[in-house]
């Protein structure tokens, strides 16, 4: 007991940096994103002829981004849905620079009824790592 009194902000900090991981491990599914890898974008992209949705912004996509990428930076999306509208029967592949504002745009877009929404794994650093290319 006289350890848990000493330590206990220490305690506190391993607490919460485990329930973050958990968070970051789970969150996605718990909010009803779907992700996917590559392999599998490529799949969508080429053979169900996804749209490939940049929810980066103008300055991050100008400096690469996957080809044929429609941009609309996430702050812009809801204003922009019309856009898109075409796509809500078709698959929608979602990518930021990590995941992380593109699971926030699945999430959005879902809520609009869309219902082909894929989050990118990684986002545009793992396309990358896969050797992919980019445009410019």
């Amino acid at each position: 007991m006289q350890f848990i009194q000493n330590n206990i902000w220490l305690i506190a900090v391993a607490v919460g940096s485990g329930l973050m991981l958990l968070w970051s491990l789970l969150g996605n599914r718990l909010r009803g994103v779907k992700e996917i890898d590559t392999v599998a974008a490529l799949q969508l992209i080429n053979h169900k002829s996804a749209l490939i949705l940049d929810v980066r912004e103008e300055k991050e996509f100008k400096e690469g981004h996957v080809l044929n990428a429609k941009l609309i930076p996430l702050a812009k999306l809801n204003e922009r849905l019309a856009e898109i509208e075409r796509y809500r029967e078709r698959p929608i592949v979602v990518y930021c620079r990590s995941g992380q504002r593109s699971a926030a745009a699945c999430v959005a877009l879902g809520k609009q009824g869309y219902g082909q929404v894929y989050n990118l794994a990684g986002g545009i650093l793992a396309w990358q790592k896969a050797g992919l290319p980019l445009e410019k």
